[in-house]
């Protein structure tokens, strides 16, 4: 798949979760069944899509890339509220951090974190005493990597 299908195809699987979730709240609040059914129809074809996104997985990939996409999406809305409002501070700290969920899903799924995931094997910790735990530098291992995907996606290339 290219890549610039791939980002339009996350996309759409975002909006999939979405649809999963209103139609959970829609049942529950309705008290009518076939919301439910709606809600699976939705959740089938959001798998089979994200079967395109990812053919093959090791672990809780799986699981870990439909979170992220949904985390991002949602912590989007919710800097989108607060742009609204005027509260434009906020809203770009949620911006940066919505893009960066949504890279760190592209990362893993691309393979670009088998040697860099670790906070141990990219020497960004201290040795914690017995009384701390594990301390990460300052360095902005998200940061690399939307900086790093942002290079590699776009959606405008045909």
């Amino acid at each position: 798949m290219d890549l610039a299908s791939g980002e339009d195809l996350s996309m759409a699987v975002m909006n999939l979760i979405a649809i999963e979730e209103h139609m959970f709240f829609n049942a529950n609040k309705t008290g009518k069944v076939k919301y439910f059914e709606l809600l699976n129809e939705a959740r089938e074809m959001r798998k089979s899509l994200m079967k395109m996104l990812i053919p093959k997985y090791e672990g809780e990939v799986w699981c870990t890339s439909k979170h992220l996409l949904a985390a991002s999406m949602r912590v989007m809305e919710v800097g989108t509220k607060y742009q609204t409002k005027g509260d434009t501070k906020t809203a770009y700290d949620l911006f940066k951090k919505s893009y960066d969920l949504y890279n760190l899903f592209w990362a893993i799924n691309l393979g670009m974190t088998d040697k860099n995931l670790s906070p141990l094997s990219r020497g960004d910790v201290s040795v914690p005493t017995e009384t701390e735990g594990l301390k990460l530098k300052k360095s902005d291992f998200l940061g690399n990597i939307s900086n790093t995907i942002g290079k590699i996606l776009d959606c405008c290339r045909e």
